[in-house]
């Protein structure tokens, strides 16, 4: 149910892509634009508000959008474009991981770092010029 409905709410442009491609590139518009507004899509409020604040750097007045233009068939940028798309929407909606508890380094892992604090000051002493005695 919501997928059909997130899926009408799917604005599609297509235009020229840019670069090499032959005499097609100037033909054919195989470069996708798809634009999803996540203020109309049909969501629950704390799914909407999820998305709008994780996705915020890439909105642009609500909107998000998705462009691909690696291909130079259409149907392949089409298909491109709505799993970059989809692969955001999942990020944004994962949870969140799980909070860090800082804890103290070990005796033996503070043994470790200051032998090898001391084995790399030995070699590098060596690389010293020597002195005049």
């Amino acid at each position: 149910m919501c997928r059909r409905l997130i899926t009408t709410s799917l604005q599609w442009r297509f235009s020229r892509a840019g670069g090499p491609g032959g005499q097609g590139v100037n033909t054919t518009d195989s470069r996708v634009e798809l634009s999803v507004d996540l203020r109309q899509v049909p969501l629950r409020d704390a799914v909407r508000e999820r998305l709008l604040d994780r996705l915020a750097p890439r909105l642009h007045d609500g909107v998000l959008t998705v462009v691909a233009a690696d291909d130079r068939a259409q149907r392949r940028n089409r298909r491109a474009a709505r799993d970059r798309l989809a692969a955001l929407l999942r990020d944004a909606l994962a949870p969140d991981p799980p909070s860090r508890r800082p804890t103290a380094p070990s005796r033996s892992a503070r043994r470790r770092r200051l032998e090898s604090k001391r084995r790399q000051g030995a070699v590098k002493a060596l690389r010293r010029r020597p002195t005049g005695e």
